[in-house]
């Protein structure tokens, strides 16, 4: 890696941490940079999740610092997440390079409609109606899967999902931090183990990941709402002209 690739990467990684942070689909800046950088998509999405690892602890104490701790909050859906990620990790990680880009892309396709719907979802402050225990604990299984297995928007369903728990946008920003957390934590020993993260690429990116955690939780507390919602609309946007296959 040449000193301008680490510096693209460490800035990708920045803007990755601060999208992730206020909003969600973060890794849509960081893999396919990655995968511009010559790593195969099997070990781009591995070496991903440990700068994600990074910007999510980093924000989680960023906002607990900022007077908007997720931990106690976070501790209702974080059994059925972890779970589900471990399975997803474990699963993609068997998958063969070529067999990975194929499924990468196709549940994209299929996360088109949740995902404008969750730009929706998001909107209101509050959710009126949350959704009852046998409902959101394999929601929350579901998402866990999802993140363990392909990491990409699992933000904004996690935001979408906490709103329609009786969330608002800023503390379900800081509660998905910590989901975040321990869903990628559970997931980096699996693709550790299947060999599928580059060090070299993964420090380089870790460290623009973990400055954009910091930025993106100061900026979520400092505009509020005013600020996240506009934010998740353009992440939403984004993410599903990426799942449409329009660039």
């Amino acid at each position: 890696m040449t000193l301008p690739e680490a510096a693209l990467l460490a800035g990708g990684g920045l803007v990755a941490g601060v999208v992730n942070t206020l909003a969600g689909g973060g890794s849509l800046v960081s893999v396919p940079l990655l995968v511009l950088l010559g790593l195969p998509g099997s070990l781009a999405n591995g070496t991903n999740r440990v700068g994600v690892l990074c910007q999510s602890a980093i924000a989680s104490w960023r906002f607990g610092a900022e007077g908007v701790p997720g931990l106690r909050r976070s501790l209702p859906v974080l059994l059925p997440v972890v779970a589900g990620s471990l399975l997803g990790a474990w699963g993609v990680a068997q998958l063969p390079d070529e067999s990975f880009e194929r499924a990468f892309g196709f549940v994209m396709l299929l996360l088109v409609v949740p995902t404008l719907r969750a730009s929706a979802a998001t909107g209101a402050a509050r959710a009126p109606r949350p959704w009852p225990r046998w409902i959101s604990l394999p929601l929350f299984f579901a998402i866990g899967l999802y993140g363990g297995s392909f990491q990409a928007g699992v933000g904004l369903v996690l935001v979408a999902a906490l709103s329609h728990a009786g969330f608002g946008l800023l503390e379900a920003n800081s509660v998905k931090v910590v989901v975040n957390t321990a869903l990628t934590l559970v997931a980096v020993p699996v693709f550790v183990l299947a060999g599928q993260v580059s060090w070299p690429f993964a420090g380089v990116l870790a460290a623009g990941f973990g400055a954009g955690g910091a930025l993106g939780a100061r900026l979520a507390v400092r505009g509020g709402e005013r600020l996240i919602r506009p934010v998740l609309a353009v992440a939403v946007v984004a993410l599903a002209g990426r799942m449409l296959g329009l660039y």
